[in-house]
């Protein structure tokens, strides 16, 4: 099976709330729900955002609105006020995520 990029089925959008990054995915289609509730596990995301030495990467599920939401802890170096990185928000780190590669959808 062929691996995708995520970016060519869903959108992504982060937001902070201190040293904690908020991503939110969600499908283009909703016949891709599914697949991504299968594929897009908090274990790939916290694989793909483990070069910020992160810490807990919880999803939860938004079946309603066919997306997730990504919490991730101590993803922003401190946050906002503390971080000397140039991406102190974290909002890169949503493209970053889109740029993972998952198994194909049947």
């Amino acid at each position: 099976m062929n691996d995708v990029l995520l970016c060519d089925y869903a959108h992504a959008r982060a937001g902070d709330k201190g040293n904690i990054l908020s991503v939110a995915v969600f499908a283009y289609e909703p016949a891709h729900y599914a697949w991504l509730a299968r594929e897009l596990t908090a274990e790939r995301v916290a694989a793909c955002l483990a070069h910020r030495r992160i810490g807990t990467v919880r999803r939860f599920e938004l079946p309603n609105l066919g997306g997730f939401n990504f919490v991730v802890e101590n993803a922003l170096e401190g946050g906002v006020n503390a971080s000397p990185g140039i991406d102190r928000h974290g909002k890169s780190l949503s493209y970053a995520l889109l740029d993972l590669r998952l198994p194909a959808p049947a």
